[in-house]
């Protein structure tokens, strides 16, 4: 996966990631630039496994990985099975440590969640590497005497995270994060001979201890840079929604959720996040900003985010039955020919009510919420406004039978152009 004539057409790698924003804080930008854009190096980001799957939160990380792969750099991601069972400090609270077997199996999980964004095969392949592997099989003595002895305790206390900690108490199992993680650089630069980490603007404490503790044992030279933190003009978290976190595994959220949350992006957001998630060129980039801003109302910004983000993660299959669902629903499509799990997850975006048998027309588009009283459902079945699977309902008195649901189970009920609901009939 090696692509020298870079995505970004006229710019050095290190000048596209700067024009995206993508570059915060770094060791040295003038090292950086000598090490990206003069020759091919191996980098590595890493991963805790502190659930099962990675949300869009990490896509920062792995779209940035694939980006430096496409420009010929060697990918070592490493995935925490040691400090996965630790837990880096946050501030409000020491974390909950999760069974080493759990954390075992979260590990192979997020190993296959990356392979969509890098290439395993080639000259510059990625790795996927575990710390577990040179962590675990360290004594206490050995971890003190050979890492511990060359972090200053007065530098480990200056981290903010940890600062912030020090009132309401911070264990010394995560006080002593940082020098796992700074040895996992001194040991990928040992074994693998990687010159450069990166990471969120919120590891830049033990990022930077890595590379000087790299540089202690005599190692080096090696370079480090931070992306910033995602965040969304609103003020609330990126990669949140009010159904919890906007998980990569297809079980946990689906296609179709994973598509509406970057197509219901702020405007004032989706330029940012296409500039850092997008691989669309900069002269792209630029005229889909200018058409965007001349034409917001038809959020081709968000769209094509959507649509290029769903298909890298997901897979083109996905996409499409993705992309059939909201034509569809709005009666642009053919609703017979989504796959149930496709249906039952846009319905469930929606609004999914489950009834255990079929009412009559009003009582149904009362129950789904789409009008708030059965006068207002006939209403608006006498102005000819209610669809059920896309055909009009003219008649109030409209029998809904069985024949009519979609898979066997599901109706989809539509009032005007835009305002729909799924019903679910249980059995």
């Amino acid at each position: 996966m090696t692509d020298r004539n870079l995505p970004h057409g006229r710019d050095s790698l290190t000048d596209d990631l700067l024009w995206r924003g993508l570059i915060q804080d770094s060791t040295g930008l003038d090292e950086l630039r000598e090490l990206l854009d003069g020759r091919l190096a191996t980098f590595y980001v890493g991963f805790d496994p502190t659930a099962a799957s990675l949300h869009v939160g990490h896509l920062m990380q792995v779209t940035t990985a694939r980006r430096l792969q496409l420009a010929g750099h060697r990918p070592l991601l490493l995935v925490g099975g040691a400090t996965g069972q630790i837990g880096d400090p946050k501030e409000s609270a020491e974390r909950t440590l999760n069974p080493p077997e759990v954390v075992a199996g979260w590990v192979q999980r997020i190993h296959d969640q990356l392979a969509p964004f890098v290439s395993y095969t080639g000259a510059n392949a990625a790795q996927v590497v575990n710390n577990l592997d040179w962590t675990g099989e360290m004594s206490v003595v050995e971890f003190l005497r050979d890492v511990g002895k060359h972090f200053p305790v007065n530098k480990m206390l200056a981290r903010e995270v940890v600062k912030a900690r020090l009132e309401s108490g911070i264990s010394f199992t995560e006080f002593s994060y940082q020098l796992l993680q700074a040895n996992d650089f001194f040991e990928l630069h040992r074994r693998h001979g990687c010159q450069l980490q990166y990471g969120g603007s919120d590891q830049w404490g033990n990022i930077t201890a890595g590379v000087d503790y790299v540089r202690r044992r005599g190692g080096g030279p090696v370079e480090a840079f931070v992306t910033p933190l995602v965040t969304k003009a609103d003020g609330t978290k990126f990669g949140k929604t009010e159904g919890g976190a906007v998980w990569l595994d297809p079980q946990m959220t689906s296609p179709y959720a994973f598509y509406q949350f970057w197509v219901n992006a702020d405007d004032r957001d989706v330029t940012r996040y296409l500039r850092y998630f997008s691989f669309r060129s900069r002269e792209e980039l630029e005229e889909l900003e200018k058409a965007t801003a001349e034409r917001p109302q038809a959020r081709l910004a968000q769209r094509a985010l959507a649509e290029e983000l769903t298909t890298l993660v997901h897979g083109e299959r996905e996409m499409a039955q993705v992309v059939a669902a909201s034509q569809a629903l709005f009666g642009r499509g053919e609703l017979s020919e989504l796959s149930p799990v496709t249906l039952r997850a846009a319905l469930t975006e929606a609004g999914l009510v489950h009834l255990p048998e079929l009412p009559d027309v009003p009582t149904l588009f009362k129950e789904s919420g789409l009008v708030p009283s059965l006068k207002e459902a006939r209403r608006v079945i006498a102005e000819g406004g209610a669809y059920i699977n896309n055909v009009r309902v003219a008649d109030v008195d409209h029998v809904v039978s069985p024949a009519d649901l979609l898979h066997g189970r599901y109706l989809v009920l539509r009032r005007g152009k835009r305002s729909f609901a799924g019903v679910e009939l249980q059995k």
